[in-house]
C-alpha cells in the first residue's frame, strides 16, 4: 500500500487494519491501480515471520493426518493388482476355461480395476460442494463415511464379481471427494512457504499406501483362502476410522471461516497454523484480504458453471490448466507400472512379481520425500519440466529393450531375456524416482492453489474429474493394448511425456512462495508463464515495474525454449 507524501506521519503510525481499508477503498474506485509515481512512499508489508523448521513440526503432523485421505487411495492402488492375481480371487470372481484354471478375462479386469477411478469421477463432481457447505473437515468425515460403505459392499462379496465393483464404485465417490478435499484443505491452512511440501504430503500419503498394499498382498499370498484379499480389503476400516478421527484434530480452512462470518475462528486457524499469536498483526491483515476476496465474491454472486468459461477473469485458462496437468499425470504411463506391476515382471520373466512390486513400492514412497524439499526449492515448473524430460529417456529405454531384446527368439518361443528383464525393472525404477518427485505431487500442488475461492471446488472437480477419467482410460483399456501390442505401448506414453514438456514451458505459470490471492492476481495480469518467476506482488512493487512487459513477449518460440 502506498501513500502521498502528505501522508507521511500518519503512515507510520497507521494499523493493520487501516492500511486494509486504505486498499480496499483505492480498489473500489481504481480497480487494483497501485501507487507507483516517484513522489509516493511504500509502506512495508507486514508479513507473517518465518520460524525455524522445528517450530512447525505441529503444523506438518496436522498436514499430515489431511493429507492421510492419499493412503487410502494409495492402498487400494497397491491392493487391487495383486488381488487379481490371487487364487481365490480369481476363484470367486473369475471365469474357468476348459481346462479348470480360473482367470479373469481382459474385460472384467479392465472394469474392477478402473470402475474405482469412475466412482472417483462421480464423487468429486457431485459433491465436491460437500467442503463449501459444511466445510471442508466435515466433507473429508463423510467422504471417508462413504468409502467405508464401498468397503463394506466389497468384503461382503462371495462370487458375484459385479457386486465387488459395485463396491468400488461406491468406494471410489468417497476417494473421489477425498482426492479434492484433502489438498485444498491443506493448501488453505498451511503456511504459504512450506505449502508446496504440505500438499505435496498428500502424494507421499499415496506412495505410503501403494507400498504398504504390496507388503500386504505379499504377506497374504501363500494362503487359499479368502484371507488373501479380504484382510488387506478389511484394513480399510482401520485407515478410514484414523481419517475421521484426525479431522477432529486439525484446523479448518480460514478461507471457509471466513466465508461464513466466522472471522475470529479464522484468526484463530491462521494463528494455529503459523505459530503466531490471533491477534499479531500479520493474521489480522491476512484475514483482511480474505474479507476482502470473499466479499467482493459475493458482490458477484455465487460462481455458476457458466463462470468456468470466463476468459476475462482467466477462470476458463486456469480450468483448462488444471484438467491438461491432472490428465497428464497420468499419461506419463505412471499407473501401467502401479496396477499392472505384478503381470509386467511376469512378462520379463520373473515368476514372483509381488516381490518386484515391493521393490517398485519401496522407490516411489522414498523418492517423495524428495518431493517435500524440491517442489518448494526449485519451484513447481522445474520440477515438472525435468520430470518430463527424466521420464521421456527412461521410457524409451524401458520400451526399446522390450520391443527388440526381451523375447530373443520372438514373443512365442516364450524365452525371455534375463538380462533385458533387469535392465527394463531398473529403468522402471529410474522412471518411478522422476515421477515420484515431480509429476505425482506438482499438479496438485497447482491446482490447490489456482483457482479463487469462489470457483475452487468447481474448478478443483474439474481437474479431479480429467484425473480420474483418464485414470479410468488406463486401467481399462491397458490389458487390451498391451496384449495387442505389447511394450510399443510405453512408445505412446512417451509421446505424452515430450508433449507434456512443452505444455508445461508455454503455459504452467510458476507459483512458489505467494500467498494465494496473488497467485490470483497474476493470473488475471495475463503473465506468460516463463516470465511469471519473476513477477512481484502489487504490494512490493516499484516505481519502475512493467505489468505489460510481464504479459507480453516477441521472442521467438524456440529462443524461449533455450533461454534462460
Amino acid at each position: 500500500m502506498s501513500f502521498k507524501e502528505a501522508d507521511l506521519e500518519r503512515a507510520s503510525t497507521i494499523t493493520p487494519v487501516e492500511l486494509q481499508d486504505s486498499y480496499s477503498e483505492k480498489e473500489d474506485h481504481d480497480e487494483k491501480e497501485y501507487y507507483t509515481d516517484n513522489d509516493c512512499i511504500q509502506t512495508p508489508v507486514i508479513e507473517i515471520p518465518k520460524k525455524p523448521a522445528s517450530a512447525y513440526i505441529s503444523v506438518c503432523i496436522m498436514c499430515v493426518m489431511v493429507a492421510f485421505g492419499g493412503f487410502i487411495l494409495g492402498w487400494d492402488t497397491g491392493t487391487i493388482g495383486g488381488f487379481e492375481s490371487h487364487t481365490d480371487f480369481l476363484r470367486r470372481f473369475g471365469s474357468t476355461n476348459k481346462n479348470g484354471e480360473h482367470y479373469l478375462s481382459k474385460v472384467r479386469t479392465g472394469l474392477l480395476t478402473s470402475m474405482f477411478n469412475v466412482g472417483c469421477s462421480i464423487g468429486s463432481f457431485f459433491l465436491g460442494r460437500l467442503g463449501d457447505m459444511y466445510g471442508r473437515r466435515i466433507g473429508l468425515i463423510i467422504a471417508t463415511t462413504i468409502f467405508i460403505v464401498g468397503t463394506i459392499i466389497q468384503v461382503a462379496s462371495v462370487k458375484a464379481w459385479y457386486q465387488y465393483m459395485i463396491g468400488r464404485i461406491v468406494a471410489g465417490v468417497g476417494c473421489g471427494v477425498i482426492a479434492m478435499l484433502s489438498p485444498m484443505l491443506i493448501s488453505e491452512v498451511s503456511p504459504k512457504h512450506l505449502r508446496g511440501a504440505m500438499v505435496s504430503c498428500y502424494q507421499l500419503m499415496v506412495t505410503m499406501g501403494i507400498f504398504l498394499g504390496y507388503c500386504a498382498n505379499y504377506g497374504t499370498k501363500r494362503y487359499s483362502n479368502s484371507v488373501q484379499w479380504r484382510v488387506p480389503e478389511g484394513l480399510q476400516f482401520a485407515w478410514a476410522l484414523f481419517m475421521i478421527s484426525a479431522m477432529l484434530f486439525v484446523p479448518e480452512s480460514p478461507r471457509y471461516l471466513v466465508e461464513k462470518n466466522k472471522i475470529e475462528e479464522a484468526k484463530r486457524s491462521i494463528a494455529k497454523s503459523n505459530k503466531v499469536s490471533p491477534d499479531d498483526p500479520a493474521v489480522v491483515r491476512e484475514v483482511d484480504e480474505i474479507k476482502i476476496a470473499v466479499d467482493r465474491e459475493r458482490a458477484e454472486g455465487e460462481a455458476g458453471w457458466s463462470e468456468m468459461l470466463d476468459t476475462k477473469t482467466k477462470v476458463f485458462q486456469r480450468v483448462v490448466n488444471g484438467i491438461m496437468l491432472l490428465a497428464l499425470q497420468q499419461l506419463t504411463g505412471c499407473n501401467y507400472f502401479f496396477f499392472y506391476g505384478t503381470l509386467i515382471f511376469k512378462a520379463v520373466g520373473l515368476e514372483d512379481g509381488y516381490e518386484t512390486a515391493i521393490v517398485f513400492g519401496v522407490v516411489n514412497f522414498f523418492s517423495t520425500f524428495i518431493a517435500l524439499y524440491v517442489v518448494d526449492k526449485f519451484g513447481r515448473r522445474a520440477c515438472l519440466l525435468w520430470g518430463a524430460a527424466g521420464m521421456t529417456c527412461c521410457m524409451v529405454v524401458f520400451a526399446s529393450v522390450g520391443v527388440t531384446r526381451l523375447w530373443p527368439k520372438g514373443k512365442n518361443a516364450g524365452i525371455t531375456s534375463q538380462g533385458a528383464g533387469n535392465c527394463m525393472i531398473c529403468f522402471s525404477c529410474f522412471f518411478i524416482f522422476c515421477f515420484a518427485t515431480t509429476w505425482a505431487p506438482v499438479p496438485f500442488v497447482i491446482i490447490s492453489e489456482s483457482f479463487p475461492l469462489k470457483v475452487k471446488a468447481k474448478g478443483m472437480a474439474l481437474a479431479t474429474v480429467s484425473n480420474q477419467m483418464w485414470n479410468f482410460c488406463i486401467g481399462f483399456f491397458t490389458p487390451f493394448i498391451a496384449g495387442a501390442i505389447d511394450f510399443y505401448y510405453g512408445y505412446v506414453f512417451m509421446g505424452c511425456l515430450v508433449f507434456s514438456y512443452f505444455y508445461v514451458f508455454f503455459f504452467v505459470p510458476e507459483t512458489k512462495g505467494m500467498v494465494l490471492e496473488d497467485i490470483n492476481v497474476m493470473w488475471e495480469e495475463g503473465t506468460l508463464p516463463w516470465k511469471s518467476a519473476n513477477w512481484v506482488p502489487p504490494s512490493e512493487r516499484g516505481a519502475d515495474y512493467d505489468v505489460d512487459a510481464m504479459a507480453n513477449d516477441d521472442t521467438p518460440a524456440w529462443k524461449k525454449l533455450i533461454g534462460k
